[in-house]
């Protein structure tokens, strides 16, 4: 399977002004085939297709107004308009239901938030024995390796963010030697906003609700940038410091959700989630919160990192009532009000917490593959039915292993 790795970049002047190049020069080339596309599309006029792109770029190259071009790898510039049909290819399968609806490719900005450039093999870049990444008409760059390769990248991708930070991407083939050895737990988990996960094995674990820590220094940031005037360099100044202090949330966030996936993936080797409504929830007046927590991208880490450490992931319906239903006894007694966390089942008289009973049944949901252990439920008196002489007998059933998680 393919893996990207990402690594922190430190270019030096006229590193930073080669790299602007290269953005501004794949930015126009992006938006030169869109144009003539959609001028093709205007005129009635067959689409174009990607050989005709690059035979005209090609051409243009040799004109004066589009000379200049060649100070950049040309590399770059044709895999801008591999990016192009990318988009249009995306376009064209969300009108047919193959993938989500999304709109038609739009004209790129000098001033958008994120530039890239990518470089293929072909390109001739490579990593020096110092270390260093070599980039054709760029020079050698200083990279902050947190972490060796697997393999050797077959393309780098040159990231700059909004906060002005620079990183290389690399894509790398990973082989399936990296299967973990079997083991017995299996997981259940519910996702909410009290706590980030609550698992089928009682453990809750907090969220941490990085965006909303961080609020008070936002809104001060952004104040201050809505204060100076526009078009100045005291805005890009200020508009640097709220990127970096949004950078910084999400930075967290996403090494919360790596930490958390990667021991849940290592101690499980089967997990079950809900297939959770999340652009529906982030309509409504949780929407900050919900944004906040990133289940989408929680839940797409435990996907490849399943699919990667040879575990197996399982996703349950939406629909499915995993709060109503006592995971004691089955008996479903309807929905109840969010500030309801704990109830008594009418049935068998478990006293069950509203998420770990949800966690319990969403292992359940999942079916063979996740024969998670409920947690343990306390019971309440429950008195005597009139067709028989004692409780009943799911009343004594007792479950579960009692396995924390924490987290470093």
């Amino acid at each position: 399977m393919q893996l990207r790795y990402g690594f922190r970049l430190y270019p030096n002047g006229p590193q930073r002004s080669a790299l602007a190049r290269a953005f501004g020069c794949s930015r126009v080339v992006f938006n030169d085939a869109l144009r003539v596309r959609e001028d093709a599309r205007a005129a009635g006029l067959p689409f174009i297709t990607a050989g005709e792109l690059s035979k005209r770029l090609t051409a243009s190259k040799k004109t004066p107004e589009r000379a200049w071009l060649g100070g950049v790898s040309s590399v770059i510039l044709q895999q801008s308009l591999r990016d192009l049909d990318t988009a249009y290819r995306n376009f064209f399968d969300s009108l047919k239901g193959k993938r989500p609806k999304m709109g038609p490719p739009r004209f790129k900005s000098r001033k958008d938030n994120r530039q890239a450039v990518r470089f293929t093999a072909n390109a001739g870049w490579k990593i020096t024995p110092g270390g260093k990444l070599r980039l054709p008409k760029v020079g050698d760059m200083s990279v902050k390796w947190s972490r060796s390769l697997p393999s050797v990248p077959s393309t780098v991708t040159v990231i700059k963010d909004a906060a002005g930070r620079y990183f290389a991407s690399f894509i790398v083939e990973t082989d399936a030697n990296e299967v973990l050895p079997e083991v017995t737990p299996k997981v259940g988990i519910d996702l909410g906003l009290s706590h980030f996960a609550i698992l089928s094995d009682g453990t809750k674990i907090d969220s941490p609700r990085f965006l909303r820590r961080a609020e008070k220094k936002l809104k001060a940031e952004q104040r201050r940038l809505s204060r100076k005037a526009k078009a100045g360099n005291n805005r890009t100044k200020a508009r640097i410091k709220v990127a970096r202090a949004h950078a910084q949330v999400a930075d967290a966030r996403r090494e919360f959700h790596h930490q958390l996936s990667t021991k849940l993936i290592r101690e499980n080797q089967a997990v079950a989630v809900e297939d959770l409504a999340v652009k529906g929830l982030a309509r409504t007046r949780m929407a900050k919160s919900v944004h906040d927590a990133g289940w989408s991208a929680f839940l797409a880490m435990l996907e490849y990192k399943a699919a990667r450490y040879g575990r197996t992931l399982v996703k349950i319906g939406r629909f499915e009532p995993t709060s109503q239903v006592c995971s004691q006894c089955g008996v479903k007694d309807g929905p109840k009000p969010l500030h309801i966390r704990e109830w008594t089942c009418g049935a068998c008289g478990a006293v069950l917490d509203r998420d770990i009973n949800a966690a319990v049944n969403v292992a359940k949901a999942a079916g063979p593959a996740v024969s998670a252990c409920g947690a343990q439920v306390r019971r309440a008196s429950v008195p005597a039915q009139r067709d028989e002489a004692g409780t009943h007998p799911n009343a004594s059933r007792t479950s579960g292993s009692q396995t924390g998680i924490a987290l470093h």
